[in-house]
Order: structure tokens, then C-alpha cells, then sequence
């Protein structure tokens, strides 16, 4: 609790806020059918595995750039951090997550909003299908971002935000077909609340 005095941990739940919200405004904004047909599913990878990269870079020497309450969740139970900065992280991402998609939300015509980019099953997808799908796109990405950022490693090379970024998208490239790729719980949620859908959202 003695964070609680600290500018820096202030900061660094604010870094938080700021890249969530980010990092859903663009992933988001990339998801929404401008055209009729299907997604586009390599430019909305791209869009979410660069978005990633790029707000883990700008926010990582702040907060750690988890912008991912399943990222912040593992780091608390591996010890990495405390339990009173998991709890303010989550609820930074979450109210991130929240305004980032209320911002799209707002600028959005109505007759292209649809559902936001929302997670929903795909026809033909069970509910198994879908978990099991959804915990082995989130466990690849919490692999890879303790993988990148082991203080043990020797001969670390290239960027460690790059590395992220590609895991959000090849989680993407596969996920997209299945539930639309959650993968990121604050990501999820952002527009179930705004267009009022919790089908499934668990």
C-alpha cells in the first residue's frame, strides 16, 4: 500500500489508462465494417499487433506497458508485482479500454458502428471451441511477453514491443476466425458495455 504515496505509481496506472485506451480506439476503429462482406482479417491483425507494439514501446519504461488486464493478472501471480497495483492497473485498462471505445463510438456514423467490433462466437463455433481457442491466443501472448522481458536472458536481441506486437497478431490472424480474438479481457469488455452484449462475455 505504500504505493499509494508514489508519483511514479500514479504514472505509471495513468500509462496504463492512456495505452488501453489507445490500443482499443485503433484496434477497434481497424474491426468496424466499413464495406460489406467479410473482415478484412489481415489489416485488422496488423492494425491490433501494431497497436500493441507501438503503445508497449511508448508506455513500457513507465508501467511495464501491459495494457492487457490477462498480462497484469500473470505478472501478479508469478510475484512480479503487488496485489494493490494488479487491482489499480485492471481498472485503468478497463476505464481505458472504456473511453478508447466510447471516443470510436462518437465518431463513428451510426450505420457503421454495428456492434463495435465485439467478441462473438463465429457460426459453427461452440462454446468449448471458443475457451480453448481463447486460452491458447492468451497464454501464446503471456509466453511471449515474460519470454521478452526475462532480466535473465542472455544476448537479448531486437525489440521486445516488436516481439509483443507479433504475437497479437498471429493470435489475431488465427482468433479472428473463432471468437474475433479477445485475447485482451479490457478489450472485450470495452464494447459489451457500450452496446450492451454480454452473451458469452465470460
Amino acid at each position: 500500500m505504500w504505493e499509494f504515496r508514489s508519483m511514479s505509481f500514479w504514472r505509471a496506472v495513468f500509462a496504463e489508462f492512456y495505452g488501453t485506451m489507445f490500443f482499443v480506439f485503433f484496434g477497434l476503429g481497424a474491426a468496424l465494417r466499413w464495406t460489406s462482406g467479410a473482415y478484412n482479417v489481415l489489416h485488422v491483425s496488423f492494425c491490433f499487433g501494431l497497436a500493441a507494439a507501438t503503445f508497449v514501446q511508448s508506455i513500457g519504461h513507465i508501467s511495464g506497458g501491459h495494457i492487457n488486464p490477462a498480462i497484469t493478472f500473470a505478472f501478479l501471480v508469478s510475484s512480479q508485482m503487488s496485489l494493490f497495483r494488479a487491482f489499480c492497473y485492471i481498472c485503468a485498462q478497463c476505464l481505458g479500454a472504456l473511453a478508447g471505445a466510447a471516443v470510436l463510438y462518437g465518431v463513428t456514423p451510426t450505420n457503421m458502428r454495428g456492434n463495435l467490433a465485439l467478441n462473438t462466437l463465429q457460426p459453427g463455433v461452440s462454446l468449448g471451441m471458443a475457451t480453448t481457442m481463447e486460452v491458447f491466443l492468451t497464454l501464446q501472448l503471456v509466453v511471449c511477453v515474460f519470454a521478452v522481458t526475462d532480466e535473465r536472458r542472455n544476448g537479448r536481441l531486437g525489440s521486445a514491443a516488436l516481439a509483443i506486437g507479433f504475437a497479437v497478431l498471429i493470435g489475431h490472424l488465427l482468433g479472428m476466425y473463432y471468437t474475433g480474438a479477445g485475447m485482451n479481457p479490457a478489450r472485450s469488455f470495452a464494447p459489451a458495455v457500450l452496446v450492451r452484449n454480454f452473451i458469452n462475455h465470460w
